[in-house]
């Protein structure tokens, strides 16, 4: 995958004030571990998707903290942005989908806490700089870093921008660069901090760029891709190939180096079949009933969208829904947006 997307570059963009103490974290193990788990949920492993550049989650929680740090300029919102994603496992929500959690794609996160409070290194780290990990394990409490659907949120802004980049070209740096200009904290319908733009341009650009992409998560491509690995990762522990807990060690690449390796030998044909499809597969058919000779998903998958405050004339903050026809048909759009029953693949 090449692209000319400019990691280093975009973070000078979402926080040009670098947070020096940052360093010292980002050497943690904990959290080095980050860098070989995709932002793309496995979609990088499969001919299915051409995404553009690879982005981990590491990048991702550099994102965030960044953005935090550049509206906040608070340590601890920062580090709780920073480790916001610190339980992710491999492929990321894939496991959420093995889990029988493709609705909601929490259930990797209920020991987020745990393994913060676990952790020596960091936690030495941490009790060096007068932080209490109770002030960081759970970026939920502070509204920049994260809060609820619609709204607009570090963790929302931050992973739209580089998704979209990879999966579809829609943004460039130079396009960040001006969307991202335009972000101010504003006060929502709660009297609460959250992120919102300055420009009615600024907060459509982002919208539609947001459910462009959104829709391909919606899509059977995306469902089946996902299903498709978790399914593989179900086999492979059930084999024995892999314990569940080294997919919160071991990063992708190496995962995908020894499942290529145990398809090869054929050591399983049921293994085999779903790995070789997934490593192959280049088209989904659409159907409203399973298609024989085929892999075929049905499901509910988590609906990501945004509804923007945007900065009216009087100083005040309004949803985008209320203010633009064009925002309120966009998102609505996406909301009524169904693919076909079923997504199918032909085996391999």
């Amino acid at each position: 995958m090449k692209s000319n997307f400019d990691i280093e570059k975009y973070h000078s963009i979402l926080c040009p004030d670098y947070p020096d103490f940052l360093d010292s974290y980002l050497r943690v193990l904990l959290i080095q571990r980050l860098s070989g788990v995709g932002l793309l949920c496995g979609t990088d492993w499969t001919p299915l998707f051409h995404n553009k550049f690879f982005y981990s989650r590491l990048n991702h929680s550099i994102g965030v903290a960044l953005i935090v740090w550049n509206f906040t300029h608070d340590k601890k919102q920062t580090l709780a942005g920073l480790v916001h994603d610190i339980a992710t496992p491999a492929f990321s929500h894939v496991v959420d989908f093995m889990n029988g959690d493709a609705s909601t794609q929490e259930s990797t996160e209920a020991s987020t806490k745990k393994i913060i409070n676990e952790d020596i290194e960091l936690s030495e780290l941490l009790f060096s700089q007068g932080i209490y990990k109770y002030e960081i394990d759970d970026y939920h409490k502070y509204p920049i870093a994260d809060n609820e659907v619609p709204g607009l949120s570090a963790d929302r802004l931050e992973y739209m921008y580089p998704s979209g980049a990879a999966l579809e070209g829609v943004w460039t740096i130079e396009e960040i660069a001006g969307n991202y200009s335009q972000i101010a904290v504003l006060k929502n319908e709660k009297g609460c901090d959250e992120l919102g733009f300055v420009s009615l341009e600024a907060a459509l650009e982002y919208t539609e760029k947001f459910c462009r992409i959104s829709r391909i998560l919606q899509k059977n491509e995306d469902k089946v891709a996902m299903q498709l690995m978790a399914d593989i990762l179900s086999r492979a522990i059930e084999l024995h190939y892999i314990m569940e807990e080294d997919l919160y060690v071991m990063d992708e690449s190496y995962l995908i180096r020894k499942f290529d390796n145990i398809a090869r030998r054929r050591l399983d044909a049921e293994f085999t079949k779903l790995y070789s499809t997934f490593r192959t597969m280049k088209e989904v058919v659409g159907s409203d009933t399973p298609i024989s000779g085929a892999y075929c998903v049905s499901l509910n998958v988590k609906k990501r969208y945004v509804n923007p405050l945007v900065k009216n004339s009087s100083g005040t903050a309004e949803r985008l829904s209320d203010v633009s026809k064009e925002g309120r048909e966009c998102i609505d759009d996406f909301l009524n947006f169904k693919d076909s029953r079923y997504g199918c693949v032909y085996w391999a």
